[in-house]
């Protein structure tokens, strides 16, 4: 996996081909210049040199200090490439100005083509016929017949170049140009259209990410995992899962294990899991239960043995009756008193499970079902919430063991409970990193990232949308200046946020969080591997925070100006008529104007 600038590779590629005589010999010509030159002196021979090319100075380039970036120019741009400097060379080594010429071809055709996949696959697919004839092999060449080629014939495949182009805008860092989505259909219309061709360069490409898959960074680790599922969705979910048979009996922390689970999970959300499960192969049908066929969850109070049973199903049938709230009121009490004569610290926290999880219940038909429920009782989910920090917690504990066997309906439902400020974003992010860490072993989990994710980026969102109408010109300046004034507050959150999840997985990072303390006497596989995802996460969280405050910062935003005013345009007065043309007549003399315009005619 080669990873390096652009600049610096570009740098020695030039550098090289200097040397060599500049002869670009990827770049097809139309006639040979040194021959054309010579037969213009007079040489028929062909036996002239190439007269030496003039030289120009290379003007100063001066670079603004400082720069404001948005979240894209963060970064030098990079060069990721995953199937550079192999023993066969099946792309154009890095060493080589073909390697920059190729791919930015590539990438500037998929980036400007965003709109048009079936034209972009196209190019792809006829690659090679842009470029100097046996600059590549032959399309549909087998990686191992590669092996065989001497004599100086082009071992560099189209599959190869294109796919890695693909790859190298999904895994760009901070964001790439485009949705992920568009790079996602790219790939599926050119699988499509050369299946043969396509699908063994692709095939190369998943297995070494997966076998890389503990070194690669975590951002785009889960942009594989969802490129991956999406992919598959496409083609009846068909994968050779029997390579990875080996990897069933390792941990759930264990990286690879973890990404199977989680590339699992994104299948049945874009499916169902009877479906996903005639898909595997026997060793995996463990991963996808039979419970996971069930549309509506279970109903935990239907258990008597569970305290409180008989007031939650009394309170679920009120509910799917919509009686008033006095009726509801009264059942919630009910609930408190019985925790609190149970000595429970907080008997704010099983009356708001119950609460929650009936109101799940009422709506388990379908997403718009609870969001219907949710919307129709967030007043008083709202005030049970912000009664106690720990009652807001329990929302979301209520809707994560809910949907514990399907994650993405849980993780839409805190969605829309940000959305209607029933919870907070800290309490999302201290639900997952303080109440639900687990030793550290919540940091493996693609449920977990996935909620802290989109909470952060949810806020960061509301930062820049607050920094976008600051800017605005076409606002008064006394409404700019209210604006100027939220902007901080809505900074200061989201870098508390940040500070909250640093301070988390920094912990387990290091090996000095609470829990990990408690259990673990020496240095066991499972501390080692827990204590890598802790700083795979603080990585990618340092970086992430570095980026917003580069975009959003007080020293990349600047100070509110007011604009000058524009001047006020004076509008000369425009003469009468009649005042022109006694001026004409006066100025023509005694004879009018009819003898000056004789006189000109």
């Amino acid at each position: 996996m080669a990873f390096g600038s652009v600049i610096s590779l570009i740098q020695g590629q030039l550098q090289e081909e200097t040397n060599k005589g500049w002869p670009l010999s990827c770049i097809p010509r139309a006639f040979d210049p040194v021959k054309r030159e010579a037969e213009a002196n007079g040489d028929t021979n062909g036996n002239a040199k190439h007269a030496s090319s003039q030289k120009h100075a290379f003007p100063i380039v001066e670079v603004p200090s400082p720069i404001y970036a948005n979240s894209g120019e963060v970064f030098p741009e990079t060069f990721f490439s995953l199937y550079a400097d192999q023993d066969v060379e099946s792309v154009p080594p890095t060493t080589h100005i073909a390697c920059s010429l190729i791919r930015d071809a590539v990438v500037d055709t998929v980036n400007i083509l965003d709109f048009n996949r079936n034209a972009t696959s196209k190019y792809l697919n006829e690659l090679d016929n842009f470029w100097t004839p046996g600059t590549f092999t032959r399309r549909e060449t087998g990686f191992d017949r590669l092996k065989e080629y001497t004599g100086g014939v082009s071992t560099w495949k189209p599959e190869d170049v294109g796919i890695d182009a693909l790859f190298s805008q999904i895994f760009k860092l901070p964001t790439p140009q485009h949705r992920l989505i568009c790079y996602h259909s790219v790939i599926t219309e050119v699988c499509k259209l050369a299946p043969q061709a396509i699908a063994p360069s692709l095939g190369r490409a998943i297995r070494f990410i997966y076998r890389s898959i503990d070194q690669l960074d975590l951002e785009l680790q889960y942009r594989f995992m969802d490129w991956f599922a999406h992919h598959l969705s496409n083609f009846e979910f068909r994968w050779k899962w029997q390579e990875w048979i080996a990897d069933i009996p390792l941990p759930d922390i264990h990286p690879r294990r973890a990404f199977i689970n989680g590339a699992l999970d994104k299948e049945i959300r874009l499916s169902f899991a009877k479906r996903i499960r005639e898909t595997l192969p026997d060793p995996f049908q463990a991963l996808v239960p039979a419970s996971k066929e069930k549309d509506v969850p279970d109903f935990k109070y239907a258990d008597d043995k569970l305290p409180y049973a008989s007031e939650a199903r009394a309170l679920l049938k009120l509910l799917k009756e919509k009686a008033s709230e006095e009726l509801v009121q009264a059942i919630l009490d009910d609930v408190r008193d019985q925790a609190s004569g149970h000595g429970v610290p907080d008997p704010l926290v099983p009356s708001t499970d119950v609460y929650m999880t009936c109101i799940l219940n009422v709506g388990s038909k379908s997403m718009s079902h609870v969001i219907s429920n949710i919307d129709r009782l967030k007043d008083k989910l709202s005030a049970l919430a912000t009664q106690s920090e720990a009652a807001r917690r329990q929302i979301i504990s209520s809707v994560v063991d809910f949907w514990s066997l399907h994650p993405g309906n849980a993780a839409n439902i805190v969605d829309k409970l940000l959305n209607y400020t029933i919870i907070t974003p800290m309490s999302v992010i201290e639900w997952v990193l303080h109440e639900r860490m687990d030793r550290g072993r919540a940091l493996a989990s693609a449920q977990m990232c996935e909620l802290v994710s989109h909470t952060v980026a949810k806020v960061s969102a509301r930062v820049r949308q607050v920094l976008q109408q600051r800017a605005n010109t076409s606002l008064p300046f006394d409404q700019r200046q209210v604006i100027d004034a939220v902007l901080p507050r809505e900074r200061q959150t989201l870098r508390d946020l940040y500070a909250t999840i640093e301070d988390a997985v920094a912990s387990v990072a290091n090996g000095s969080q609470d829990e990990m303390m408690e259990r673990y006497e020496g240095e066991g596989e499972e501390r080692a591997i827990i204590m890598q995802w802790g700083e795979r996460w603080a990585r990618v969280w340092r970086r992430k925070a570095a980026v917003e405050e580069a975009v959003v910062g007080e020293a990349a935003v600047g100070e509110l100006v007011e604009p000058e005013p524009e001047p006020e345009l004076v509008e000369e007065p425009v003469a009468d008529m009649n005042d022109a043309l006694d001026a004409f007549e006066a100025e023509a003399g005694a004879g009018g104007a009819m003898d000056v315009i004789d006189e000109i005619s």
